[in-house]
């Protein structure tokens, strides 16, 4: 069985879900949440859930003895960000090759980049009068949000959808699609 670190920064909603997710499937399990903000409601999250948590700063996340050191003596196979907003460090990225991905709350590259994350993204999509966001799951390189992509998925946008209304249809999209490519990905890799 495959073991999974998520990474988050706020509420938790997508690592709730992917933990969930892999307590019902055999593929994985979600062992160890880790967070950058020690107000995280994430935290709640995960030990309701009774997996095990990590609170970091950014000399530690920098410090290869430090999350690195943490991710190894967890056995981690794969790591997933979710709401995770700071740049994710190249000796992590190096060391999971192809085993970092992320979800960004459009459609890629469109609206994405550096402080582009929750309802930025949202209030940018509305602003240009796009016709569809959606989602983005990718895999992580050192640039924010310029890594391969691994799978979209969209939702209308009409002219009377207000951030919060495009925010709540990428949300139904997030919790539809994430788990599942996850698992995907994973079984590719075995």
């Amino acid at each position: 069985m495959k073991r999974i670190a998520v990474f988050a920064s706020g509420s938790g909603s997508n690592a709730q879900n992917i933990i969930e997710f892999f307590q019902k499937d055999p593929t994985a399990s979600v062992v160890l949440v880790l967070s950058n903000n020690p107000n995280a409601h994430v935290l709640e999250r995960a030990k309701l859930l009774d997996v095990d948590s990590i609170v970091f700063d950014k000399a530690q996340l920098s410090d290869p003895q430090h999350v690195l050191g943490q991710l190894i003596d967890y056995k981690i196979d794969f790591i997933v960000l979710a709401g995770f907003l700071w740049r994710f460090p190249e000796h992590i990225i190096h060391k999971f090759e192809h085993k970092v991905v992320n979800i960004h709350p459009a459609l890629l590259p469109s609206f994405g980049g550096k402080g582009m994350y929750g309802m930025h993204v949202h209030k940018a999509v509305v602003a240009a009068n796009v016709k569809e966001s959606g989602i983005t799951i990718h895999y992580v390189n050192a640039q924010y949000d310029e890594g391969a992509i691994v799978f979209q998925a969209k939702c209308i946008v009409t002219p009377y959808d207000s951030p919060e209304d495009v925010a709540q249809k990428v949300h139904e999209l997030e919790m539809k699609h994430f788990p599942e490519v996850i698992k995907g990905l994973l079984q590719a890799n075995d």
